[in-house]
């Protein structure tokens, strides 16, 4: 899906390190909630609430998994789940555009 109809759009950009990330906040009639996002080249550690489900539309990712060993490649067009109540770590070797579904 390219697009989204029938949302809202939070104004404030949601930024973290010092700007190397930033999103907003959208929001469907059913109360669903997704950031829509870029993230700068860099290596990030991020904490979740909920399950998210990341899906990279550009760009070229390495994310460690909470428990994981191995960095897994994420490129534009491809997805991965984190858990609720977890961290994991991402390395963004290259301009990124990313969707991030917060899930139950």
């Amino acid at each position: 899906m390219s697009d989204f109809d029938n949302v809202s759009v939070v104004k404030e950009a949601n930024i973290y390190f010092d700007g190397g990330v930033t999103s907003r906040t959208i929001i469907f009639a059913t109360g669903e909630e997704k950031a829509l996002g870029v993230m700068l080249p860099g290596e990030y550690r991020f904490n979740t609430a909920k399950k998210e489900l990341m899906e990279i539309q550009s760009g070229v990712v390495e994310v460690l998994l909470p428990g994981g060993s191995n960095w897994l490649s994420v490129s534009g067009g491809e997805s991965f789940e984190v858990p609720g109540n977890a961290a994991f770590d991402i390395k963004v070797s290259e301009i990124t555009d990313y969707c991030c579904s917060f899930l139950d």
